[in-house]
């Protein structure tokens, strides 16, 4: 298995970032994950976070070195993470469970299987064309495809932000899962939270990531949504990977400034791994429990702390590979 991936988040104008991403791997099979927490309640990056921690580590039991049935480990682990932020929300007596959307793509031989959550998407790319997009479960979106409402109101409609399914909610999420997709020799993958799809169309998407490379295609879109956006932005995040066939050099590294995390692994191959080895970019532990001032955003320590653990993750795989 040979693939580019990139990772970026940016927090906006917000006073915290709600958005988290990360991928996990093993030696046949790869995970990518993206949240967006519900800013309309109260914290939704614990949501976020606590979604992407059980979703790995069900990746990491289950991978053995690839998941035996991918569509309902998909479901499977959206229901357990919808679970789990109930079970935090009752351990750490919150007043109301936080909240989040969510997607997820599992690759193994060849193909992608994804489901999703509300209104974080994924765009299937090839030579700049879009092969497919998850489709939000937003009440615009069921408007237009009852033909109630014209798909050019997709971006002024009033109702476009109402969504109608997550994690995290009363009622049990509707897990929406794709069939298998056969991916080929370049192909992109491309996950993102609305800060980013709700700012530019897919087209101009497309044609930026057809234009460059992984790693410089995300940061061109995310630059381009902030100032698209101006000062009220959302948070900006977005998990792309290109699918290679050959073998693949190692070039792995993490940054951090001015408050945004960026996360590089340029080219990862796993065929040398042993089969029982998983790595992950996804933090572990517990997830932090609720700050007494409830817009406290992450610190620098805290930053720190987790590119210290991303670091650790990746190189681990990295000297395995050497």
């Amino acid at each position: 298995m040979q693939f580019s991936v990139y990772q970026e988040s940016h927090i906006g104008g917000r006073k915290v970032n709600q958005d988290r991403m990360g991928y996990s791997f093993t030696r046949d099979a790869l995970l990518l994950v993206l949240a967006d927490g519900m800013g309309g309640h109260l914290r939704g990056e614990i949501a976020a976070g606590v979604a992407l921690q059980t979703i790995s580590a069900m990746f990491q039991q289950q991978a053995t070195p690839y998941v035996k049935k991918p569509q309902r480990f998909l479901e499977e682990a959206f229901l357990a993470a919808h679970r789990d932020i109930h079970d935090y929300r009752k351990a750490h007596a919150m007043p109301e469970t936080p909240r989040t959307t969510i997607v997820a793509c599992l690759i193994q031989h060849n193909t992608a299987t994804w489901a999703h959550c509300g209104d974080s998407r994924l765009y299937w790319l090839r030579e700049g064309r879009i092969l497919a997009r998850t489709r939000d479960h937003s009440h615009i979106e069921s408007l237009i495809a009852k033909g109630l409402v014209p798909a050019s109101e997709r971006a002024t409609h009033p109702d476009r932000n109402k969504l109608y399914n997550c994690l995290g909610a009363d009622s049990l999420p509707k897990v929406e899962v794709s069939s298998g997709a056969g991916l080929l020799p370049g192909d992109q993958m491309l996950l993102c939270s609305d800060g980013l799809w709700s700012m530019l169309p897919d087209d101009e998407m497309a044609r930026r990531m057809h234009a460059h490379t992984v790693p410089r295609a995300v940061p061109d879109l995310l630059r381009a949504a902030l100032d698209a956006a101006g000062d009220g932005s959302d948070n900006v995040t977005a998990l792309a990977i290109m699918w290679q066939g050959g073998s693949a050099a190692d070039g792995i590294g993490a940054t951090t400034q001015d408050g945004t995390t960026t996360v590089i692994a340029t080219e990862i191959s796993t065929e040398a791994l042993p089969q029982d080895l998983h790595s992950t970019t996804i933090q572990g532990g517990p997830v932090q429990a609720p700050a007494t001032d409830m817009d406290a955003a992450f610190d620098d320590d805290d930053i720190e702390k987790a590119i210290a653990e991303i670091r650790g993750a990746i190189e681990k795989s990295s000297q395995i590979l050497k």
